[in-house]
């Protein structure tokens, strides 16, 4: 969740190996019809066809041989980066080389991409930077909000289930100014927080089980104790509104290359309420957040609103690469983005009790709506091997220790067809692995009876 690393696990790269698929598909258990069709391919198709954001996949390099369910882990490459990162090699750096810091926008890019990332996460214009990783404004945020906070305040909440890089900058920036970290459970934040609690950082959707959290609720009971509210935005922003202006969040972060599609360690933004731009304080005062960064003055004076959120040179290539990705929100709702996200999850579960054999899977992901982020997650005996089987069949998806198979959503270029194949491969693969497991059953039990005396009945005696 906070960083680029998150996509480790028990996985191959796309597209390695030769992807298979099964040579006749024969009805599942559970499965109707005669036909020999499979039952849910059809209405698949239906659903693709009445679909509004079915289009948009055609914005995405895509292999149409391949199931792409790890979006949100590393989203898949939008047609309009490769043309953008040559002009910008090419051009802007072999040709005009330093003047596009200033005649190519070089110099504004952080708060100018913010301000295209702002309306997917509800935020208004200068209110979101985009610079350094998820992990460094993890770190701003958390230690800006410390200062902010309440004198008498001895703590801050860390969402317990949290993505661990979270927890281990909270523990370290409580440290740092003296303070305790309690970890409690997202649902528990209300009832947990006190006067002495400076802020609560917590994670918008749960990295491993796809639970959504509420946020409204959450920070709305931060603020009635007087705490501030730090929410880590990476597994929703680009899959479900998430309104931080409307619900007065004060400090936000997310990485950009899950369901924002910026690409493999693209920068991460932070988000500072307005009201509190003025009072944030960086724990990384740098001359890009200098109110005269080329006076190369020894003291530092921050400079005013977002601005203040910068902190080094940005990463110009990266940053640039994901300007062009944000082109594919161009005349994109977030509130289509999440009907469709909620259509493609319910479905997949649908397609998932149709065609697993009983007992192999369970859905650790909340079916209620409200709950509901925009992956799966399901427990699986042996998941390692059963994700390593899908994605050699070209389903991809990934694994996390000990159990969990996790398949992202992403309602720009998944579709319901995607869906239904990749539940329908996991069936196979599940159906294979019992099948597995009762001839070893069967092969123990035979080898604990003791053998019969004589010649078996209608045996041939070896």
């Amino acid at each position: 969740m906070s960083e680029s690393s998150e996509n480790t696990g028990a996985q191959r790269p796309e597209g390695a190996g030769s992807p298979e698929r099964p040579a006749a598909p024969r009805q599942p258990a559970g499965a109707s019809g005669g036909s020999g069709l499979r039952k849910e391919a059809a209405r698949a198709a239906e659903l693709d066809a009445a679909g509004p954001l079915t289009a948009t996949r055609d914005r995405f390099v895509l292999d149409e041989d391949t199931v792409y369910l790890d979006g949100n882990s590393l989203g898949a490459l939008p047609r309009s980066v490769p043309g953008r990162i040559a002009d910008v090699i090419t051009r802007e750096w072999g040709e005009l080389r330093i003047r596009s810091w200033t005649e190519s926008g070089w110099w504004t890019a952080p708060e100018r991409v913010g301000d295209r990332i702002a309306p997917i996460v509800g935020a208004a214009p200068g209110r979101v930077v985009v610079g350094d990783s998820t992990s460094v404004n993890i770190f701003k945020a958390v230690v800006g909000g410390i200062r902010m906070a309440g004198k008498g305040c001895t703590e801050i909440l860390v969402d317990a289930t949290t993505f661990p890089t979270d927890g281990y900058i909270a523990r370290s920036a409580a440290r740092m100014a003296g303070l305790a970290v309690r970890p409690v459970e997202p649902a528990r934040i209300a009832d947990e927080v006190t006067e002495r609690t400076a802020l609560a950082l917590v994670n918008h959707v749960d990295y491993r089980t796809g639970e959504l959290n509420d946020l409204p609720g959450i920070t709305a009971a931060l603020h009635s104790a007087g705490a501030l509210a730090v929410w880590d935005l990476c597994h929703s922003a680009g899959a479900l509104p998430v309104g931080l202006d409307a619900h007065g969040v004060d400090l936000a972060v997310g990485c950009t290359y899950k369901y924002l599609n910026g690409g493999p360690g693209s920068p991460a933004y932070l988000y500072i309420r307005e009201s509190l731009q003025e009072r944030f304080e960086s724990p990384l005062p740098g001359w890009n957040s200098h109110a005269d960064p080329f006076g190369m003055d020894p003291g530092y004076t921050p400079a005013g609103g977002i601005l203040r959120g910068r902190v080094g040179t940005p990463d110009i290539l990266s940053l640039l690469a994901l300007e062009a990705a944000l082109e594919i929100w161009d005349g994109v709702s977030i509130e289509e983005v999440r009907t469709k996200s909620l259509a493609l999850t319910d479905f997949f579960l649908e397609c998932v009790n149709e065609y697993a054999p009983p007992g192999r899977v369970r859905s650790v992901t909340p079916y209620e709506h409200r709950r509901r982020g925009s992956q799966v997650s399901l427990e699986s005996v042996g998941a390692g091997e059963v994700m390593e089987e899908l994605i050699r069949r070209g389903v991809v998806g990934d694994f996390r220790r000990p159990d969990v198979l996790r398949f992202g959503f992403t309602p720009l270029y998944t579709t319901f067809a995607d869906a239904e194949r990749a539940a329908w491969v996991l069936g196979e693969v599940l159906r294979e692995q019992a099948d597995r497991d009762t001839a070893a059953d069967a092969g123990t039990a035979t080898a604990a009876v003791p053998p019969a005396e004589g010649p078996v009945a209608g045996g041939d005696g070896g």
